[in-house]
């Protein structure tokens, strides 16, 4: 496939070859993403969960003193030059839960294990990193999204480049948004990888309330090749009385009618209420699951999914919990129903 350079001029390149990217995605849709199932029987399993971890660094005006002429760099960058202020200490450790899942999945897939978690990383992270000079973490995390020996273990989501809100954001700047993180992933990662990118997870998990923008929020992503979204348990309701969704565990059809009468529609999958990055961190997704069964759905007996996302590097229990717990929900999970 052709390969789209990531930088031009020393700006990340973030247009361009939409036609190429296009493409790409509509020559492998109705495709499979994982065609062999990772050596998952999921007309046996009883239930199922997915953890996602969102990750972003905001771009700031804080490279020298005076704001007027200050370089704008990545807010992951002013708090390794100045851990001495507030939280700032964390900035080492941060750099390593930006890689980590590269260093952890290969390690159970060596193991025999079946290891499975969602990543999220905003078009700012991505450049802060670059400009930073840790291209480790990209180094660390290829390996997991190219090499088939890892890559069906982990399942990269779309993004806004910028981590725009749907809601507050102009619909045709959040166009733009997401077009950019496509051009930007797939220049680092391939246009390969870029095609197996079928979800798409919103910034703040935010979904516009206005028919009109809710609507051009689906169009937009439907258009951009995106097959399914996230959405929070109590963001969206059942279109019969207006209640949160009855089966949390199972898709759901995301309907947007605008004022005009016209329809966009994509599958959802709903994230339940609760404390995101505690739930995360200490993988409560899978233990929940180990308690649900199958269920009907559409007359066909199927597992239901226990899904969250939580930030991947914010906090104490994320920082330092989450590593040992995905390794032991893991190696406990994999070959289990």
């Amino acid at each position: 496939m052709t390969q789209i350079p990531e930088y031009i001029d020393g700006l990340p390149n973030l247009c361009g070859s939409e036609s190429t990217i296009e493409q790409a995605i509509d020559a492998t849709q109705g495709r499979p993403v994982y065609p062999t199932q990772g050596g998952i029987d999921f007309s046996r399993i009883r239930s199922t969960f997915a953890n996602a971890l969102h990750m972003h660094q905001p771009l700031i005006p804080a490279g020298g003193g005076d704001l007027r002429t200050a370089e704008v760099i990545s807010n992951l960058q002013y708090m390794m030059e100045n851990q001495g202020i507030g939280d700032n200490h964390n900035a080492p450790v941060f750099h390593w839960c930006y890689k980590r899942i590269g260093e952890l999945v290969p390690q159970l897939v060596h193991e025999g294990k079946q290891p499975r978690i969602m990543l999220e990383y905003s078009g700012t992270l991505f450049h802060g990193l670059r400009k930073m000079g840790l291209h480790d973490v990209f180094d660390t995390l290829r390996p997991v999204t190219c090499d088939p020996a890892y890559r069906d273990c982990v399942e990269w989501l779309g993004a806004p480049w910028g981590h725009a809100v749907a809601p507050s954001t102009p619909i045709q700047d959040f166009k733009l948004h997401v077009h950019a993180w496509q051009h930007h992933f797939a220049a680092i990662f391939g246009l390969e990888a870029l095609t197996r990118v079928r979800g798409f997870s919103p910034s703040e998990m935010a979904l516009p309330n206005h028919p009109d923008v809710a609507y051009e929020f689906v169009k937009t992503l439907v258009d951009a090749g995106y097959q399914w979204v996230l959405v929070q348990e109590h963001t969206v309701e059942e279109p019969a009385d207006g209640s949160h969704p009855r089966r949390p565990h199972l898709p759901h059809l995301l309907v947007c009618t605008n004022s005009k009468g016209e329809t966009a529609s994509i599958i959802a999958i709903v994230k339940t209420q609760g404390s995101d990055t505690k739930l995360v961190a200490q993988m409560q997704p899978y233990y929940e699951a180990r308690s649900l069964n199958r269920v009907e759905l559409a007359g066909k007996s199927v597992p239901p999914l226990v899904t969250q996302v939580a930030d991947g590097e914010n906090g104490g229990v994320m920082m330092n919990e989450f590593p040992g717990k995905f390794m032991d929900a893991m190696r406990e999970a994999s070959h289990s129903d």
